[in-house]
């Protein structure tokens, strides 16, 4: 009982402390852990997962994400639970649509995989409010995240309703169901530091709380160095390999493997390489790592107004094996998937004991590990981001790229190497679908200082939070400036200057029913300043202001306490009497814009008003609503707007709304060229420097009618909608840049098995998407080809008939592969020089 208690730590439904002396708990469970690895009935598992968050896809997406996620070579899915999603009001419950948790996890039962819920409740992840409910902003004496008994109340209902309802499903690993693991609190490390002993008092009340449950899997906190046993502790990061659990026992969890960053409008797009995010896996796993959670693997949408931040786009793609859209980005998903064939050839070895390191050079080392079967896997490593290095490892010799680390199963063979991508590359391409005459529009004008009867009057300015209750991005203020005939600016032409101070997030001034300017910050600095000359007449002037949120804060001490909206002060300079404070003057508010009152977004509302119809639709005004109507298109390809003629507003489709949209916020930051080589962080490799950040909007194909699709866009700046078109996205060509010797999973195997005794040449895959042939070969070079895919050109050294194989095997087919050998293509161009195949080919 003794050895059993100190090669294993069970729990949960009792904890038992037994034998203090050595700190260890032991209850019977089907799911457990130790120092090397998450246990399930009796087996320790390196387990490889993926984060697919429920809401941001749709149910007719979910068995094709979590297929591809299980062909990715994922062993679990991951996803937190969005608290506002489920109870948009205090004790109304939903669990529908996209929003249906318990048909998600059964789906990912289905698929043969394991399901790690991550309860939170709170969740961050870009998400508006971090995943609170707004209302409970509003509970009276609630401070979030503390020790706090209003929050502790409420997070524990909803914690205990989540886990009663999986319960209820027998969805626990310990019933017979996919979930092994569940997460409560995310990412409060920082918060309790910042708190201090309240903190610390949450974090164990938690904990205690979350373990009462009785779920009889193990429970983690990530970014939480003193998670009180027996929680585990685990990382977030670009990079975890310097990470190891506060008690011994304990295995190295990696919970947020970061495959790229979320965009946010006004900033480039970030994309990670493949060799790097490989790199950074392999790392983890040779320093002890048992589990690595991919976050994220399928990032999705931000539909509706459920983007955080502020300022975080619609689009969470997060540069994920997936893309936003559900199809393959590859070579990040296929060079995965090899490193995940390759972990788990390893997985005998690795989990039976830690590694022995051994230096074999200033920035070299092996790290190996061996079972008492006999079973040995090696990770030889080269950090030095510049150059090639040749080790010696046992009676061999192994060559290096830069910041790479290559994966030998049975501490002999090569079988994988991070910088050495072997899957295909896919061009992707947004193309316009074909249709009669495009959209045909109709426009409504909102009028910027129409008031209805909610509209209410009071002194000052209001906090916009607090008065909208979220319910819509959009806030009226107004208020009367009277001027005199006999002020000097009226004869010398020169405005007065009215200046704004608000909390943020945007914001449009209007005077006299004209747009005067607009205001807007960022995300790194939501308040914003407008100072700007308006045209006053002699009497009385109307000054209305529309202040718009931009998704509520996700993170941070008490961001339930930050603020948004006009707080002023609000100045009028350049009169007369000099400046002019207007803060305190009265001022009209009215919550939200008429044709969201009037549900102009709907099939029933849009059709309560006379919509001006013909060349009036083309004048860029402020505040207009556009709708049209459409048929779906033929075919199963993903389907997305091009808002790029537009400025800022929201998309709505038959009724369900798609997002934010913001085009006119053009990214700034640096792009530069992109080396997967060095550290990487969220500011290297970025794209769409100058333009939009966001250009394409996904419409899900589950939302559309094969008919009389309703499409209603509000436009807040002014842009052309006869400009926005619907485009499919599909893969544009395929590639493959491989060299003739290129280790690969079959050659160990085949060798392992003694079928054969020297390598084979590795095979050339190229596969294009679904319902997609390949129509012709754009280029093709087996020699010394130059270039990346898209521009591939030939070397010194070039096969002539290099063509062949790919046109005789691979044009009309979906798929095709070829072996990387010289009779393929007509013999060896260049004897005892090293080869490599590069080709493109066209998909249609």
């Amino acid at each position: 009982m003794v050895e059993m208690g100190l090669g294993k730590l069970q729990m949960w439904n009792v904890i038992v402390v037994i034998f203090c002396l050595f700190g260890v708990f032991s209850v019977e469970a089907s799911v457990s852990y130790d120092s090397k690895a998450i246990i399930i009935n009796g087996q320790r598992r390196i387990l490889i997962s993926g984060s697919i968050h429920y809401p941001r896809s749709t149910p007719e997406m979910w068995p094709d994400l979590i297929q591809k996620a299980k062909e990715g070579g994922l062993d679990v899915v991951e996803t937190y639970v969005f608290w506002n999603g489920h109870e948009p009001s205090p004790g109304k419950y939903y669990f529908e649509g996209n929003y249906d948790l318990v048909k998600f996890v059964k789906l990912v039962q289905q698929a043969g995989l394991y399901a790690h819920l991550r309860i939170g409740p709170y969740v961050c992840a870009e998400w508006n409010f971090g995943g609170f409910p707004v209302w409970l902003k509003y509970i009276p004496g609630i401070s979030f995240r503390t020790d706090n008994g209003p929050f502790k109340f409420q997070m524990q209902k909803f914690t205990t309703k989540i886990v009663g309802m999986m319960k209820a499903e027998r969805l626990y690993e310990s019933q017979g169901g996919p979930i092994i693991l569940s997460q409560i609190e995310n990412e409060y490390g920082p918060m309790e530091y910042e708190l201090g002993a309240p903190g610390k008092a949450y974090t164990n009340w938690a904990a205690q709380m979350a373990l009462g449950l009785g779920t009889g899997v193990p429970w983690v906190m990530c970014k939480q160095d003193d998670a009180p046993d027996p929680i585990i502790n685990t990382c977030n990061g670009f990079y975890c390999d310097y990470f190891s659990p506060n008690k011994a026992y304990k295995p190295k969890m990696w919970t947020e493997a970061w495959t790229g960053w979320f965009t946010q409008f006004g900033g480039a797009v970030p994309h990670r390489p493949a060799e790097d995010m490989a790199f950074a896996v392999a790392r983890f796993i040779q320093k002890g790592g048992s589990f690595i959670n991919y976050y994220m693997y399928h990032g999705g949408t931000n539909f509706g107004r459920t983007a955080g931040g502020p300022f975080i786009a619609t689009s969470y793609d997060y540069d994920a094996p997936i893309d936003e859209y559900g199809l393959l980005r590859q070579p990040k998903w296929g060079h995965l998937k090899d490193l995940h064939r390759a972990i788990k050839l390893c997985e005998p070895a690795l989990v039976s004991g830690d590694p022995i390191v051994t230096r074999l050079g200033n920035y070299q080392e092996a790290h190996v590990f061996k079972s008492k079967s006999g079973a040995c896997a090696a990770f030889l490593s080269n950090y030095n981001p510049r150059s090639y290095a040749t080790v010696s490892f046992g009676n061999m010799h192994y060559n290096i790229p830069p910041w790479s680390i290559s994966i030998l199963p049975d501490c002999k063979n090569t079988v994988y190497n991070t910088a050495r991508v072997g899957a295909q590359t896919a061009r992707m391409n947004m193309s316009p679908v074909p249709m009669h005459g495009g959209f045909s529009w109709q426009a409504y004008n909102e009028e910027p200082d129409s008031y209805n009867d909610k509209a209410f009057t009071t002194v000052g300015l209001l906090e916009q939070i607090n008065t909208t209750r979220d319910a819509t991005d959009y806030l009226w203020y107004s208020t009367d400036v009277h001027i005199d005939a006999n002020e000097g600016f009226l004869r010398s032409g020169k405005y007065p200057v009215l200046t704004i101070l608000s909390a943020g997030h945007a914001m449009h001034v209007f005077v006299n029913g004209q747009l005067s300017g607009t205001a807007y910050g960022s995300l790194d600095f939501p308040k914003l300043t407008f100072s700007k000359g308006v045209n006053l007449r002699a009497g009385n002037n109307r000054i209305a202001l529309l202040s718009i949120a931009v998704g509520l804060p996700n993170v941070g001490p008490h961001f339930e306490m930050w603020n948004a909206g006009v707080l002023g002060p609000v100045n009028l300079n350049g009169l007369n009497e000099g400046r002019r404070d207007l803060t305190w003057q009265k001022w009209t508010y009215k919550i939200g814009l008429d044709g969201e009152a009037m549900s102009l977004h709907s099939l029933s509302g849009s059709s309560s008003v006379e919509w001006i119809q013909g060349s009036l639709v083309a004048r860029r005004q402020p505040l207009t609503w556009f709708k049209t109507t459409f048929n779906a298109p033929a075919g199963n390809s993903p389907l997305a707007l091009d808002m790029s003629s537009m400025g800022k507003g929201q998309i709505w489709l038959n009724g369900q709304n798609i997002g934010r949209y913001w085009p006119a916020y053009k990214a700034s930051g640096s792009c530069d060229y992109c080396d997967y080589t060095g550290t990487y962080n969220e500011k290297k490799c970025s794209s769409n420097c100058g333009e939009a950040s966001q250009r394409w909007y996904h419409v899900p194909r589950s939302w559309l009618n094969p008919t009389g699709n309703l499409l209603v866009v509000f436009e807040e700046w002014g842009g052309d909608p006869n400009g926005i078109s619907l485009v499919r996205r599909d893969v544009d060509s395929v590639c493959v840049d491989i060299n003739e010797w290129q280790p690969t999973l079959m050659n160990w195997q085949m060798q392992a098995s003694g079928k054969v005794n020297k390598p084979l040449r590795p095979k050339a895959h190229l596969s294009c998407g679904p319902g997609q042939k390949i129509s012709s070969i754009k280029f093709a070079s087996f020699g010394t080809p130059e270039g990346v895919c898209g521009s591939f050109r030939e070397g010194s050294c070039h096969a002539h008939h290099s063509y062949d194989a790919f046109q005789r095997n691979c044009i009309g087919q979906n798929f095709c592969t070829i072996t990387v050998a010289p009779e393929m293509f007509g013999g060896d161009p260049c004897p005892n020089v090293m080869k490599k195949l590069s080709v493109e080919a066209v998909c249609s």
